[in-house]
């Protein structure tokens, strides 16, 4: 859900990451303790992948076709129902996360007062960015607005959009990877691997356009003036 935002300076987060380079040996590591083909796990690989597929395809469909906007009669109401439905997805994701940890086994190694308190760093820290992205967006900001027609006068470049790029995605993922190392969760840190790929992929989908519909009502201004 990238609406309204600025890229910053510096600090573009996970998104410039080349993952290519990255060392498999931890993903090896992190293997040998889960099982793949537990159903708690598969149900949330599938839940993890399935949100941003479905929030994009739907906004793409409604900025193509304006079919929400007129079922609803408005394109706020559709806009409003249409987050409904992303939170209650989310909901589900979470709580198809916290089954999955819990239904395989823990890590001795993070089984510690210290790593739990770096958890509930990393969970404060996220929901932190979170909220403060969604305060700053406002619910129509947040929940793909633009693909309604419904814009900001501006991009946001508020906080936290000025020290991190996409800061909803990475507030997200933070909030998954304290709660897996609060869980002392091998299965918890593969399924946090899984949704920040996930958002790397959204984030490379949904930025072109959210950068092109921005110009081109830059461009309808200048026109206009």
């Amino acid at each position: 859900m990238i609406n309204s935002v600025a890229r910053p300076d510096c600090c573009g987060g996970l998104g410039n990451i080349d993952f290519r380079q990255a060392d498999l040996c931890v993903m090896t590591w992190l293997l040998g303790y889960v099982d793949p083909s537990d159903p708690c796990f598969v149900a949330a690989v599938l839940a993890i992948t399935f949100n941003p597929l479905f929030w994009n395809v739907v906004a793409r469909w409604e900025q193509k076709t304006r079919k929400l906007s007129r079922a609803f009669g408005s394109p706020y109401l559709a806009c409003y129902v249409l987050g409904g439905a992303i939170l209650l997805l989310n909901v589900l994701r979470s709580h198809c996360f916290t089954q999955a940890m819990l239904s395989q086994p823990r890590m001795d190694s993070l089984d510690n007062p210290t790593a739990y308190q770096v958890g509930l760093v990393l969970l404060g820290v996220g929901s932190m960015l979170v909220l403060s992205s969604f305060f700053a967006l406002g619910f129509t900001g947040t929940f793909l607005g633009d693909y309604f027609g419904i814009l900001k006068e501006a991009r946001v470049t508020t906080f936290p959009f000025n020290i991190l790029d996409n800061p909803m995605y990475w507030g997200s993922t933070a909030n998954y990877l304290g709660w897996a190392i609060m869980h002392a969760s091998p299965t918890g840190l593969l399924l946090t691997v899984v949704v920040a790929l996930i958002y790397v992929v959204a984030i490379l989908y949904e930025e072109p356009f959210t950068a092109e519909i921005y110009q081109q009502k830059s461009s309808q201004i200048h026109k206009r003036s």
